[in-house]
């Protein structure tokens, strides 16, 4: 497997933990989303993934983009240790959390939605993830165990993280968000998180690494 990612892309933060939980190893391409303007709008890239964002896969024979479409992929390919819960109504939340961050919050302080947001990008980010994050802390209270739903890492767990980093480098005041503070703790402590954390990637800057 091939993975093009970007050191500091959640998106490819939330793949890189699903191959390192499930132990596939791979070769990484760095895809600087800020350099030359953004390599991620190279003619090379582009034929790869039109929709010209990482992470993108190669992977048995075809390329996947889109993250929850890579894990999911990995899951059914890779079934242990499993990403999501057999029963019906676990399974359902952990989609429905990790829809709730990859769709309702992500995308919004995603950096082509902050360059079009110019002087207020930092106001702009703030808001958004807070509005997610206080849905998303209320949600948690009834789901969580140790992790995101129940005591079972799940693919939840792979955007939350991603989703709290972001939240930190946008200075959002975590204080309101005990049960996403102590969610996120925990699953920091596990070794898949660490090696995949974007200070340790090849494409860290010096200065960024851990």
């Amino acid at each position: 497997p091939v993975l093009y990612s970007y050191f500091r892309s959640s998106c490819s933060w939330r793949v890189r933990i699903a191959l390192a939980l499930k132990g596939i190893s791979y070769d990484l391409v760095p895809v600087n989303l800020i350099k030359d303007g953004g390599q991620q709008f190279s003619p090379e890239f582009k034929a790869l993934n039109p929709m010209q964002q990482v992470p993108a896969l190669k992977i048995d024979g075809i390329t996947l983009s889109q993250s929850l479409a890579i894990i999911n992929y990995l899951e059914e390919t890779h079934p242990n240790p499993r990403l999501l819960p057999q029963d019906p109504k676990k399974r359902a939340q952990v989609r429905m959390i990790a829809d709730h961050i990859v769709s309702g919050i992500q995308p919004l302080q995603n950096l082509s939605v902050l360059k079009q947001m110019g002087e207020k990008k930092m106001e702009w980010a703030q808001n958004c993830i807070t509005s997610g994050f206080q849905a998303l802390e209320q949600i948690l209270q009834h789901t969580a165990g140790r992790y995101c739903v129940g005591d079972e890492v799940s693919m939840a767990d792979l955007c939350l993280v991603p989703q709290v980093a972001n939240a930190e480098r946008f200075k959002v005041d975590m204080g309101p968000y005990p049960t996403i503070i102590r969610i996120n703790k925990a699953l920091l402590e596990l070794e898949a998180f660490k090696i995949s954390h974007p200070s340790r990637q090849p494409d860290t800057p010096a200065e960024l690494r851990a």
